[in-house]
């Protein structure tokens, strides 16, 4: 293991840009992990790890040979970690191919319109995993699926989960033969808990506007959660929980 004192060194600086540009992150094919959990997931779940930095204090798992494993005091760890509580692992993944399929051959997907707190994504990308959806496409300006937040929230799905970051006429030509609910009121809503879920995309839009006028045009339906009168909507990673949750109950 090699140590690093110094913030200005070419590898802190390289962190510090991951973690702060989704630019960089897309240039490099890199992202940025901040957790021992997540160093946990990638090695568990064949993330592909290409450097692990630590504090001296830190428990380490087995690393694999190949990986570049470094070690650096406290305060070079709160230099390049995004946390504003660090917890002494850092680790940098190269990302998945990102092409998107050919077509679908799941049961069911999750098409993220706008959503663009990273908390929100991430959480939704957990939730898709615990309840089995076989990806999830973020269309029309959603949160950085590799921001260190978006990371974080999915509390190692993303090393479980496909998902695409793209446009949503490729989402929709794929989504063709396969019905798409819409978290939305209109005149066909139907209530969550009367739907076939059998084979479906389900849509949540974002916290402020909802689903966009064109991907709600290409809902076959729009689904209802009931709640209290006096209460307009949810948490948009709420929402989905309760649509992924109603689509899983009966298989899982």
């Amino acid at each position: 293991m090699e140590t690093i004192t110094s913030r200005t060194n070419p590898l802190c600086t390289h962190l510090r840009k991951l973690a702060s540009s989704g630019s960089y992150r897309r240039e490099r094919r890199e992202f940025l992990c901040d957790s021992p959990k997540l160093l946990e997931e990638a090695l568990a779940y064949g993330g592909s790890l290409q450097t692990v930095v630590c504090t001296e204090q830190a428990a380490l798992p087995f690393v694999p040979a190949g990986v570049r494993l470094v070690a650096v005091p406290g305060d070079v760890m709160k230099s390049i970690s995004p946390a504003q509580t660090p917890q002494g692992v850092l680790c940098v993944c190269k990302m998945p191919e990102s092409a998107l399929p050919e077509r679908l051959t799941g049961r069911r997907y999750v098409v993220l319109d706008g959503v663009q707190d990273p908390g929100n994504v991430g959480t939704i990308l957990r939730t898709a995993d615990a309840f089995g959806a076989d990806g999830v496409f973020l269309v029309n300006g959603c949160a950085d699926l590799y921001n260190p937040k978006t990371v974080r929230a999915t509390m190692g799905a993303i090393f479980r989960c496909p998902a695409w970051s793209c446009g949503l006429e490729e989402v929709l030509e794929l989504l063709v033969g396969i019905p798409l609910y819409g978290a939305a009121l209109r005149s066909d809503t139907t209530d969550v808990r009367t739907v076939d879920y059998s084979r479906c995309a389900l849509a949540v839009g974002s916290e402020g506007r909802g689903l966009s006028q064109a991907l709600l045009a290409a809902c076959t339906k729009t689904l209802l959660i009931p709640m209290q009168p006096h209460c307009e909507s949810l948490n948009a990673a709420v929402a989905a929980a309760v649509l992924l949750w109603e689509a899983a109950r009966e298989t899982i």
